[in-house]
């Protein structure tokens, strides 16, 4: 029976030779990760049941990103609870001090998640890993507790929709534009627990850094996960780095898909996401007139090399208007030292921007860029709920790092195009 390949990997996990979607199934896990919002309320469910020892301390990743560094007692405190746990439990996977990186951008470059794998997370935007060809997905802090107790979790098979996407990328046109106008399309309930899956030439021809942005996203639209089938260019990505072995999985030519969604790139052009919901797309072109107090560059959606490549183009040798605030966010230490070296700091620096360390910072209104009543940011993060980087009467715009760095520039939202 022909299967997609999140079908392939539930069955394969779960010990059976077919499954269909609305199925139940109790599957083994390969990771599971939290972080410092998250692991703390695990490990206290984790204990409250009994537990002493974690199923495989090679499995379990804990990562302290989102107050790193500390930014109150409470974060700290926090933070002590994962270093202890961690420390206890002899946990092979967890990341602290210049360590840390954004955990979404971490995982993958350090080979801890490969092709194949099923992974769960206590944070929504786990699903970034199916750009590897895993299943990944978020779940809840007990769901997280008792994987951590067991290696299992439960799953209701998802129906998968294929999203194919075709023509030549406009310029400046990136994956986040992609999965912006793709989440303006269908909602943000548009995949409702549903495995998107993402194909085309156009998919083909990103790099790995892209299709980890695209499968961030897969949340922002509902999704259960956000899947590509391995390639070359996975392949590539994953020799090298993976700490274990993987097994590709692609959906057989004649599975079975809710739907099939197509998209010319052609008529695509740079996508901005007004406040206070992602599917509120709109053409960047279309809101000049829109001033910018903070531009934020970064996060586990824009903050890999290849994004901050984008962004030094584009500011070195100019100026962040006087205006704006400008935050730049690398996603792991390996970037920050790779930007380091190919002398990318000095230009955000020499623009006038702030260069940080990894951190999920500003992204959750955290710490380290948060908004003032009637401030608006343009940013290269994930969501623009209300009240996302702080005050409830802020405004948050999502965009590419192309669009972000040119906002900051211009002062207003823009374009690189409309660069002197």
């Amino acid at each position: 029976m022909p299967m997609t390949i999140a079908e392939k990997i539930l069955a394969a996990k779960s010990g059976n030779k077919h499954v269909e979607p609305g199925e139940l199934v109790i599957a083994d896990v390969d990771l599971v990760l939290a972080n410092d919002i998250t692991a703390p309320i695990a490990i206290k469910e984790f204990r409250a049941a009994g537990a002493k020892k974690v199923w495989d301390r090679t499995k379990i990743a804990l990562v302290p990103d989102h107050f790193t560094p500390n930014k109150d007692i409470k974060s700290a405190e926090q933070a002590k609870m994962l270093r202890d746990f961690a420390h206890e439990q002899k946990l092979t996977h967890y990341y602290d001090q210049s360590d840390v990186g954004i955990e979404h951008a971490l995982l993958p470059e350090q080979g801890v998640v490969v092709p194949g794998d099923l992974v769960i997370g206590a944070d929504s935007h786990t699903c970034t890993y199916g750009a590897l060809g895993a299943f990944a997905t978020g779940v809840g802090s007990t769901d997280a507790a008792f994987a951590m107790m067991t290696g299992k979790a439960w799953f209701k098979i998802p129906q998968s929709i294929r999203f194919v996407y075709r023509g030549k990328l406009n310029k400046w046109v990136s994956s986040k534009d992609l999965i912006l106008h793709t989440i303006g399309d269908i909602g943000v309930d548009g995949a409702l627990y549903r495995a998107m899956e993402f194909t085309g030439p156009v998919i083909d021809k990103l790099s790995m850094d892209a299709r980890m942005t695209m499968s961030n996203m897969a949340i922002e639209a509902g999704g259960k996960a956000g899947l590509m089938n391995p390639d070359e260019t996975t392949l590539k990505y994953v020799k090298g780095r993976a700490e274990h072995k993987w097994k590709v999985f692609t959906s057989d030519p004649d599975a079975k898909y809710e739907k099939v969604i197509e998209y010319d790139c052609a008529k695509i052009e740079p996508v901005v996401s007004c406040p206070s919901l992602p599917e509120n797309t709109k053409p960047a072109s279309a809101l000049k007139k829109v001033s910018v107090d903070q531009s934020v560059i970064g996060s586990c959606t824009n903050g890999r090399m290849e994004d901050l490549r984008i962004a030094a183009q584009l500011l070195k040798g100019r100026k962040i208007n006087s205006r704006v605030r400008c935050l730049i966010f690398p996603g792991t230490r390996e970037i920050y030292l790779q930007a380091l070296k190919e002398g990318l700091i000095e230009t955000f620096v020499k623009a006038g921007a702030i260069f940080s360390m990894p951190t999920c910072g500003p992204c959750l209104g955290g710490h380290m860029g948060i908004l003032a009543k009637g401030e608006v940011a343009i940013s290269t993060t994930n969501r623009n709920f209300v009240g996302r980087m702080g005050h409830t009467e802020s405004s948050v715009y999502l965009a590419s790092p192309a669009v972000a760095a040119a906002s900051a520039i211009l002062g207003r939202i823009g374009t690189p195009d409309e660069l002197k």
